[in-house]
Parts: C-alpha cells; sequence; structure tokens
C-alpha cells in the first residue's frame, strides 16, 4: 500500500487516537465551561422575567389587547398590596416585639450573672 501506515499494529494507534481525541475533548468542553460561567441568580432572574412576559402575552391574547391585560394586571396588584400591607405591619410589630422581649431577657441574664 503506498502512502499507508509503516507500523502494523494499527489496532493500538487507533485506540490511542480515540483516547486522544476523547481527552481533547473532554478538555475544551471543561474550558469552554470555565469560560461562560453563570451565575444562579442571574439565571434564576432572567427565568423570572421569561415566565412574567409569557403570562403578560397570555393575558393580552386573552383580554384582546395589551391595554386591558395592563389594566388587569394593575388592578391585581393594587389588591394584593391592599392585601399585603396589614400582614406586613404585623409582622413588623411582632419583630420588634421579639426583639424587645430577647433584650430584655439578655438583661435580666446579664444583671443575675453580674
Amino acid at each position: 500500500m503506498i502512502g499507508g501506515r509503516l507500523d502494523t499494529d494499527q489496532r493500538a494507534s487507533d485506540a490511542l487516537d480515540k483516547a486522544d481525541l476523547r481527552e481533547a475533548y473532554e478538555r475544551g468542553r471543561r474550558d469552554e465551561r470555565a469560560a461562560r460561567k453563570r451565575h444562579p441568580l442571574m439565571v434564576t432572574v432572567t427565568c423570572l422575567f421569561a415566565l412574567v412576559g409569557l403570562v403578560l402575552l397570555a393575558m393580552a391574547a386573552a383580554q384582546g389587547s395589551f391595554m386591558r391585560a395592563g389594566g388587569l394586571v394593575d388592578r391585581q396588584l393594587s389588591v394584593a398590596a391592599d392585601r399585603a400591607q396589614p400582614a406586613v405591619n404585623e409582622a413588623a410589630s411582632n419583630a420588634r416585639q421579639s426583639l424587645r422581649d430577647a433584650r430584655a431577657a439578655a438583661k435580666a441574664r446579664a444583671e443575675r450573672a453580674g
């Protein structure tokens, strides 16, 4: 055979070539993955924005226009804000009272110890 391989053990050479090719492929994947590191928070935020956009598009299709869908979203957000305000105020009041109780307990322990 003209221009062929001179070695007779072609199976070992092919196995070595496949191993080298596989190692180079894996190294390339690692290098590319390292070059394109993604921050999990940014991926989450991007997915949430995409989901909100999809919901708004669906609402616009259901309502017949973006203006009516936007009005519906505004009303729903207003209702949610009105319902959330008392709960937030109560949670803040409870947290404030818990902090006062913890301070009083720490002060009482310090007085007994010292």
